[in-house]
């Protein structure tokens, strides 16, 4: 008898409350790219960036309460298939995905910033890496999912498509790091160099959690 993935006192695994939880931050992709088009076009008195402001804020609200649902009703650990210290741990870190999502917006939107057309295109470009970086989350987890669940022996593919979100967070990485360098040398004021940089750490400690929770998922396989 095949053995339910956390165990045999529930008819649901909690592992497919984590796919509830990554549609939240999957919805939040296109919110995020509309945010930063919408802010280059006409700054933080765009009626569109508030109203995506209010959406991220609602879509992390949901996702709080998806991961509370899950922690809430996990089975016993007598008869959990995964190390549960592990589960929860990536329970924090993919919800960490969307907390950054949302201090971004709030950076970005705490007051209007005329960004410069220099930086509009490296901004752009930064973070549609890091969107990639999110969206290549949702495929490693439904393959380590059925991994898990016995219904697929493809562990060198999923292993692979684990490094590829390492290898992606270490290029938004990088490319961070350039933006900052510029920021700083600009002619900006103060004020305005300050909160692109807050923008900008917040879009790579998306990517950087994205990569954190490949990290857990290839631990959970390694068992």
């Amino acid at each position: 008898m095949r053995m339910n993935f956390f165990g045999l006192l529930s008819n649901k695994s909690p592992m497919e409350g984590l796919h509830d939880h990554y549609e939240k931050i999957h919805e939040s992709i296109e919110v995020i790219n509309e945010a930063l088009e919408c802010y280059i076009g006409g700054g933080d008195k765009c009626p569109e960036f508030i109203s995506l402001q209010s959406r991220i804020n609602e879509l992390e609200s949901q996702a709080d309460k998806i991961i509370r649902h899950i922690r809430n009703h996990l089975p016993r650990g007598l008869f959990m298939t995964v190390d549960k210290i592990q589960f929860l741990n990536y329970t924090s870190v993919q919800d960490n995905i969307l907390d950054a999502a949302q201090e971004a917006l709030n950076w970005l939107g705490m007051r209007e910033v005329n960004i410069p057309e220099e930086f509009q295109r490296d901004l752009l470009f930064l973070q549609g890496d890091v969107v990639k970086t999110l969206a290549m989350v949702g495929p490693a987890l439904r393959e380590t999912t059925a991994l898990v669940h016995m219904e697929s022996m493809n562990r060198e593919e999923l292993k692979e498509s684990l490094r590829k979100i390492r290898e992606q967070k270490d290029k938004v990485f990088r490319n961070k790091n350039e933006i900052t360098r510029k920021v700083f040398n600009s002619d900006l004021e103060f004020k305005d160099i300050y909160q692109l940089i807050h923008y900008v750490d917040k879009l790579y400690l998306m990517a950087f959690n994205s990569s954190k929770c490949a990290e857990i998922l290839r631990t959970m396989i390694a068992r």
